[in-house]
């Protein structure tokens, strides 16, 4: 079997989280930071000094991240404590540097070595990021968390990519029992779960798929006989570079192959809406892309039968040139087909990879030319969305942001809307073990918030957690804050307790 969650191949390649992929701007919020690769624009911003309003002034978008010892007030003392230790260290270049070449060093072939690593790594980064080792000791910590502070989970099996059906099949069967899990839990605890095209689908098939509908936008009298229901997953201003020949047709091993790709994500959106829980398909870059928004939408057709809320969400990348013009053709086709859709709405993943591609080929990068354009993008897409939510229509929107600008909009925005917060329509997200403060602040707003809880064995999890460490370290005007507002807890709290 080849599924890939570890060693050194992929720890040695360009870092890429499950497309769940919020940014943060070169501006004071308490999000975290602009990185390159994983949730980032790749763009690094000076930090800027921080301001802090009084306690008790209160933004009048209703979003107060000031007053730390609010926020905070559901996390304990000693576990305060540990997320400063792990996110200061995290930003320390060295130590990331070292800890990447231990994980891909020969130190990890030797069982002693290798215990040791895994040990620390298990009680301090492993703890923080992830949610447990399985399905079942996830759902427990979705429990521990929503009792403590009242964020949601969203539950993520930490598998990247399957290159043979056979770890396609066990990846399958790694999501049934991440739904099964989510659903042994009040509704109340956890809003979803998220699931990659790549470990349920070979990665090649994915490439192959993607050219074949690249080809066929390109020339309209090219069919593809294979191609179920679906909406259009390419606009007027869609890269096409990557397909610059007529690709030979699917042959008979690779529709079969695709045939069971489809039945994979069709058995897991069935089990999805016979547990009732929304089932988020993440992102991936532009050279696979178009498969999985095609596989995204040809099973929001099949299940999205709930006209009051969708099932199957897909994700949007707003730093990508194409977004709100593909974002409003989708709208503008499943209206017209009665469809509800869901749509899961972040800045993007893979900057650097997709400009060393499109620099290879001597095309222009996908991705917006500035950051502010990215945000400009992210926050029109939002405002979009969330005037299609508030109509009384079946579309279900997640922010996942780590933003808090987008954040202070999107609470004025459901202000003027007149959105109800807690209907399920419109909800925010940030990583497990980051952007805390933001968390905190937009459900003290009376938000539905959700935290992305990724869980696996701490040996899967490594290449996961090298993510984490790299988004911490390069930049960090926004995880500066976050990081700051937790000292300045902790030192309120140690003042208090000595006087």
């Amino acid at each position: 079997m080849a599924t890939r969650l570890l060693r050194t191949n992929f720890i040695r390649r360009s870092y890429r989280l499950p497309a769940f992929s919020p940014v943060g701007p070169p501006t004071v919020t308490a999000s975290t930071a602009v990185v390159p690769e994983i949730l980032s624009f790749g763009q690094q911003a000076p930090e800027p000094p921080l301001h802090h309003p009084k306690p008790t002034e209160e933004s009048h978008d209703g979003l107060d991240l000031s007053d730390q010892a609010r926020l905070f007030s559901s996390v304990p003392t000693s576990d305060l404590l540990r997320s400063t230790a792990v996110l200061h260290a995290a930003a320390i270049g060295p130590m990331v540097d070292l800890g990447t070449w231990v994980m891909s060093s020969k130190l990890m072939d030797a069982s002693v070595t290798r215990g040791m690593v895994l040990g620390l790594v298990k009680g301090t980064f492993y703890d923080h990021f992830c949610a447990g080792e399985d399905a079942d000791a996830a759902a427990e910590r979705v429990r521990s968390v929503y009792e403590a502070t009242g964020l949601k989970g969203m539950l993520v099996y930490g598998v990247e990519h399957a290159d043979d059906a056979a770890s396609c099949d066990d990846n399958m069967q790694q999501f049934i029992r991440t739904i099964e899990a989510a659903k042994s839990l009040p509704t109340s605890h956890f809003s979803s779960v998220v699931v990659k095209i790549t470990a349920i689908c070979p990665i090649s098939l994915l490439k192959r798929v993607s050219d074949l509908l690249r080809w066929e936008y390109k020339s309209p009298n090219f069919k593809l006989s294979w191609k179920l229901k679906s909406f259009p997953v390419f606009s007027d201003s869609s890269p096409l570079y990557h397909t610059n020949s007529e690709p030979e047709p699917l042959t008979a091993e690779e529709e079969r192959e695709l045939d069971a790709a489809h039945g994979r994500i069709q058995e897991i959106c069935r089990k999805c809406q016979e547990s009732n829980v929304p089932l988020l398909i993440d992102a991936e870059d532009t050279i696979l892309q178009p498969a999985i928004d095609y596989m995204a939408y040809s099973s929001a057709i099949m299940f999205n039968a709930d006209k009051d809320r969708p099932i199957v969400y897909n994700t949007i990348q707003a730093y990508l040139r194409d977004a709100g013009e593909r974002l409003h053709l989708a709208v503008q086709n499943a209206e017209k087909e009665n469809v509800p859709m869901g749509f899961k709405l972040v800045r993007g993943a893979y900057m650097s990879s997709e400009a060393r591609l499109a620099d290879s080929l001597g095309c222009k990068s996908p991705v917006h030319d500035t950051i502010q354009d990215t945000h400009s993008c992210y926050n029109n897409c939002m405002t979009f969305l969330m005037e299609k939510a508030s109509n009384g229509s079946g579309f279900g929107v997640v922010l996942a942001t780590h933003n808090a600008d987008s954040g202070r909009l999107a609470s004025r925005k459901a202000s003027d809307l007149g959105i109800d917060k807690q209907n399920g329509k419109i909800e925010f997200a940030q990583l497990y073990g980051m952007s805390d403060a933001l968390s905190f602040g937009l459900k003290r707003a009376g938000f539905n918030v959700s935290k992305y809880m990724p869980f696996g064995p701490v040996a899967t999890a490594i290449p996961y957690l090298l993510r984490r460490a790299y988004e911490n370290r390069g930049m960090m005007a926004t995880g500066a804050h976050d990081r700051q507002l937790m000292r300045m807890e902790l030192k309120r709290r140690l003042i208090a307790g000595i006087a």
